[in-house]
């Protein structure tokens, strides 16, 4: 379980850098490495992606209970 919050950690981080970039400069770091969308439009990939960083939230936050 150690490997998967390790993981979990990782992509959390990186959802947290996607959501300072849209709070600083409006830019959806997601949306541009899933196809270039425009800023808020999604499609599969990055639907998948996001829902990836969130589940990885929630794994995340297990590490914390552990410590």
């Amino acid at each position: 379980m150690e490997t998967l919050q390790i993981i979990g950690i990782i992509l959390a981080a990186v959802g947290a850098i996607n959501w300072g970039l849209v709070g600083l400069f409006k830019f959806d770091l997601v949306a541009f490495v899933a196809g270039g969308n425009s800023f808020g439009e999604v499609n599969p990939v990055s639907r998948l992606i996001y829902v990836v960083v969130a589940v990885s939230g929630v794994i995340a936050a297990t590490a914390i209970t552990e410590l």
